[in-house]
């Protein structure tokens, strides 16, 4: 200090004071870029603890679908997004990485379904019409599994039901798939309580197996003794009430549908259990039928045309349907040069209920076989013949009848033959045909030709015969009537009243009626004295006046006096 105050003193002014510092290494600018750093690495750390597992899924097409931006949703909630898009090794069809967030680790598991939404059009509705707006996303469905997957199949249409739905899934085991598709609609008493939710052809490739789901709480109507059958289009029936228009709704005519209801009467209600296994029937009449039980074959043996019996013609029995027709070829008779009809039908013995049941116990009460075979003998022996009759007059279609005759000849049975041969008889209508060819035939063998030739000369002669009466007699004819016309007409005038002939014939009557009322009283006359007729008539006795003041003396029946 005391250097400074001298040297300032000296020179009049302060002299500086000179300090040094340490110097820093590393520029202050360099700090922006390490913070920046810092705050890229902090994001990729937490993008890195954010992000959840990459999975892999293969779709037909990317349609609607762009990297970096489609989200995958899961109920309206966005769980991750498509990261890159790219084709198959085979070009035939495309895989999506999505990127799903830390959150939905518990996507990627072995029962998750993706699709994509967009918006679709069809039969069964309309859906994804939000995506109008917002473009198409890819949905997802989780489901229970807990084993990790990271490749999928996408689903090309969405699943008809989720798993989350509440309620049960049952199998319909039917010949075909008709009308039906995923999404159709199940109904209960018209309700729509579920729907299709997938179909597959069966292994034999006889059949479709339908899965479908029922939603909570109607599937607690669906029992062990459910009936189901097609809904789809419309039923038409005609029969005795007039005719019948059924359907379940206008969707069941578009996209067809599937109904069930328990059979009327007492059966079991046990719910039924998850995948039950069911048949579909054709219509609602079938599916509520008593069961068929076992189905039985049998032939029949028609010798005169078929024509309009068609596969799948009823056969009846007493009028109860009975079966239907499975086959119709032709064979041919060596014998007798003919070409016989061979129709084969499928029975079901057990639709005749008690009848079939009161023939199994007496056929068994005497010790017979109680088959059918056995049965259908004892019945030809009463005259059980198969008939093929007229179903419709309009249609001109058959169908076989199993009747009685009364009149039927006696025929050779066979019960033990395979297949079980059901002996016929011609129809009424084939009757009908071969009587009315008879009279056809007799009709053609009245000589109609010489019959017109013979009519031909007696016109002609009649035609002669009137020309003469015109020309002959018919002038004489009238010359005659005005004659008699003149004749009446003298008779007139001699009948009149002034006429002497009228005179002379009313005297003649006056003399006849005096004539008649003397005969009458000669009659009576010889009534009462008929022995005047030897003696002769008395004299009529003289008759004296009667005493004054006294009366007149009685005579008797004789004239005398008392």
């Amino acid at each position: 200090m005391t250097d400074e105050s001298s040297t300032g003193q000296g020179d009049g002014l302060p002299q500086p004071v000179v300090r040094r510092r340490r110097r820093v290494g590393v520029s202050v600018i360099w700090l922006v870029p390490i913070l920046a750093a810092l705050v890229g690495l902090s994001l990729v750390v937490h993008a890195w603890l954010q992000a959840g597992p990459t999975i892999s899924i293969s779709f037909q097409t990317a349609e609607g679908l762009t990297p970096g931006k489609t989200p995958v949703k899961y109920k309206s909630v966005v769980i991750g997004k498509v990261d890159k898009i790219r084709l198959s090794e085979d070009h035939s069809h495309v895989i999506v990485k999505v990127a799903l967030d830390k959150s939905a680790e518990g996507f990627a598991t072995a029962d998750t379904r993706f699709w994509v939404v967009r918006p679709r059009i069809g039969l069964g509705g309309v859906s994804g019409v939000d995506t109008l707006l917002s473009g198409a996303f890819i949905g997802a469905d989780v489901g229970d599994s807990k084993q990790p997957r990271y490749d999928f199949k996408g689903l090309e249409l969405p699943p008809s039901v989720t798993h989350d739905a509440s309620g049960r899934s049952f199998v319909l085991h039917a010949d075909d798939l008709g009308s039906l598709d995923i999404g159709s609609p199940v109904y209960y008493r018209r309700i729509q309580v579920g729907r299709v939710a997938s179909y597959r052809l069966d292994q034999d490739g006889q059949g479709v197996s339908l899965q479908i789901f029922v939603d909570s709480p109607y599937d607690r109507f669906v029992t062990v003794s459910t009936r189901f059958w097609n809904a789809s289009g419309v039923d038409v029936s005609l029969g005795a009430n007039g005719l019948k228009l059924n359907t379940q709704s206008l969707a069941t005519v578009l996209a067809g549908g599937v109904a069930f209801q328990n059979p009327q009467g007492p059966h079991d209600g046990t719910v039924a259990k998850e995948n039950a296994g069911y048949r579909l029937f054709d219509d609602e009449t079938t599916a509520m039928a008593p069961p068929d039980g076992p189905p039985h074959y049998i032939r029949m043996r028609f010798d005169q045309s078929l024509r309009g019996l068609a596969v799948g013609a009823p056969v009846e029995f007493l009028g109860v349907n009975f079966g239907k027709v499975v086959s119709i070829r032709m064979d041919y008779d060596e014998k007798t040069h003919r070409f016989p009809i061979i129709v084969g039908a499928v029975v079901y013995p057990d639709r005749l209920g008690r009848a079939h049941d009161k023939l199994e116990a007496l056929a068994k009460s005497r010790g017979d076989n109680a088959d059918l075979s056995h049965m259908v003998g004892m019945l030809v022996t009463h005259g059980l013949r198969a008939q093929a009759r007229t179903g419709n007059l309009l249609t001109g279609q058959l169908y076989i009848a199993l009747d009685f005759l009364p009149h039927a000849a006696k025929v050779s049975f066979d019960p033990d033959a395979r297949p079980l041969e059901i002996p016929t008889a011609p129809g009424s209508f084939d009757k009908l045909q071969e009587q009315l060819v008879q009279i056809v035939d007799k009709i053609q063998k009245v000589p109609f030709d010489r019959i017109g030739e013979h009519l031909d000369s007696t016109l002609a002669d009649l035609d002669t015969t009137l020309k003469q009466v015109n020309g002959q007699l018919l002038p004489q004819f009238q010359d005659t009537l005005q004659g008699a016309q003149r004749t009446l007409g003298s008779a007139n005038d001699a009948l009149s009243g002034d006429s002497p002939l009228q005179q002379n014939l009313s005297t003649t009557l006056q003399e006849l009626q005096r004539m008649a009322r003397s005969l009458r009283a000669l009659t009576d006359y010889l009534g009462v004295h008929p022995e005047s007729l030897i003696r002769g008539r008395r004299a009529d006795p003289a008759v004296s006046p009667p005493p004054t003041g006294g009366r007149a003396p009685q005579q008797d029946s004789q004239g005398s006096k008392p």
